[in-house]
């Protein structure tokens, strides 16, 4: 059923084309806009500098594509994609040493933005009634009384019956809507002053016997003490397709090295020798690439007492997240899904439709969104609305990170808190729902006494200077062993 004849969308990135798959059954025309001239393969380009840094595709938002475009997993797999267990196939660096290595019920899919976007270009363009015109730019919205009407670009006018703003970060929709007489909405925002650095590289052909991980995590110390600032670096060597990894390097609120020079260095004094061993193995196959713009910022269209009709808003233009969290394309793909689902009820778009929808994306936003103020609340160098009163943030900033690294240890054990965490982090559940849930909270405590009488079911905390055991820890595995 038809809502109505022409629907345009604002931007091509991930969150447009997600749009795009969820407007197609509903509109006789879909109009994909974008800037930049969109490559035929996975190639970088300019609007999308992120593209150079690790992408986690979350279960929830694997499943909200995989609705939106059905087999686009096993199509993403086939381009190169690769799906893992990080619990068994990560190297993962926690508190003071490597965790066990053990099965667990949290499973993902690795590979670069770049491979991401093009096979959901490949899925766009399967659509008879989706176009996308490249190389245009955006510059104006058509209004009329508390409608939005078309859209401007270079020198046409589109007349549209519904449009969508995925242009991102610096979307200038909202100023758009301002200077046609709607309020400035409320935007609230958390800058943690994360900066992350990246460089490429090509695996050996033969990896090392003792390379038994494709992932390799490495999160900040624990340590209170003296130490390099690259001991509080969060670190990824991140698997993609084609046998090549991004090592990545981030942190909150430190300078990060810019040149190839620096960021080798750099590498060599973070808190495991493997990261840097690791890329001496490997061949780069790029500069080192650098990015700032990691605030968190949710533009509040959901508090308008009016709200423009014939407009909605998808992915980083209403809500940006810290990227470290790896939340943005789940969160936009679960957004489209959900405008998808709502205009599948709809018989027509009336006013109500669109604050119906706003409401429901609120609820679907605040999951991440809390998720990104637990941690980057705690740290000094943090600005903008939500940092919390000094009392407060210091007492974030001594429980985050500890609770983080017991909860870790819990799941390892426990495989109920497990099933919650992995749930959690993948945006299914929410971090307050998980932590009300009475039988979460008895494996958290049943943990905790284990721990303090020093009864681990699994190891942990080996020796961060040799490399991580190789032992499958798993519960069915111990007991052939």
């Amino acid at each position: 059923m038809h809502l109505g004849k022409t629907a345009v969308v604002l931007g091509g990135s991930a969150a447009g084309l997600c749009t795009a798959g969820a407007l197609a059954p509903y509109f006789e025309e879909v109009l994909v806009l974008e800037r930049d001239e969109l490559p035929a393969q996975a190639e970088h380009r300019r609007g999308v500098p992120q593209s150079k840094h690790p992408h986690f595709l979350l279960n929830s938002g694997r499943r909200a594509i995989g609705a939106l475009f059905p087999r686009f997993e096993a199509d993403l797999i086939a381009a190169g994609g690769l799906h893992l267990m990080p619990s068994m196939d990560a190297a993962y660096l926690d508190g003071e040493g490597w965790s066990a290595r053990k099965r667990s019920a949290m499973t993902m899919v690795y590979g670069s933005r770049i491979l991401i976007e093009r096979v959901l270009r490949d899925k766009v363009r399967e659509l008879p009634n989706v176009t996308i015109r490249e190389g245009v730019t955006v510059n104006a919205l058509s209004t009329h009384s508390q409608r939005v009407t078309g859209v401007g670009f270079d020198d046409e006018e589109k007349i549209a019956d519904f449009v969508v703003d995925a242009m991102g970060r610096g979307s200038s929709v909202s100023s758009w809507l301002v200077a046609a007489g709607w309020p400035e909405p409320e935007v609230r925002t958390l800058d943690a002053k994360v900066t992350y650095t990246s460089r490429w590289y090509e695996l050996p052909a033969d990896r090392p016997e003792a390379w038994w991980w494709q992932h390799l995590v490495i999160m900040p110390t624990p340590d209170k003490g003296k130490h390099p600032d690259e001991h509080d670096f969060l670190v990824n060597f991140f698997p993609i397709e084609g046998n090549r990894a991004i090592a990545c390097m981030g942190s909150w609120g430190l300078d990060m090295p810019r040149t190839t020079d620096a960021f080798v260095e750099a590498a060599r004094r973070v808190r495991t020798p493997l990261f840097s061993t690791a890329m001496d193995r490997c061949s780069p196959t790029s500069e080192v690439h650098l990015t700032r713009s990691t605030g968190n910022k949710w533009r509040r269209y959901d508090r308008w007492r009016t709200p423009p009709e014939g407009l909605v808003f998808i992915g980083d233009s209403i809500c940006a997240f810290n990227p470290f969290y790896g939340q943005g394309i789940s969160s936009a793909a679960i957004s489209a899904l959900l405008l998808r689902e709502h205009l599948s009820r709809t018989t027509s778009l009336e006013p109500r439709f669109y604050s119906r929808f706003l409401a429901a994306q609120r609820k679907a936003l605040n999951v991440p969104w809390r998720l990104a103020m637990a941690r980057d609340q705690g740290y000094e160098c943090a600005v903008g609305t939500e940092k919390p009163p000094e009392w407060r943030r210091r007492i974030i900033a001594a429980v985050s990170g500890p609770a983080f690294s017991f909860i870790v240890g819990a799941a390892r054990e426990d495989p109920v808190v497990d099933e919650h965490f992995a749930k959690v982090f993948n945006l299914d559940e929410s971090l307050g729902d998980m932590m009300t849930n009475p039988r979460v909270i008895a494996g958290l405590l049943r943990y905790r006494i284990r721990t303090a009488l020093g009864r681990h079911r699994v190891p942990f905390g080996f020796d961060p200077q040799v490399d991580p055991p190789a032992t499958d820890y798993s519960p069915a595995a111990a007991a052939v062993r």
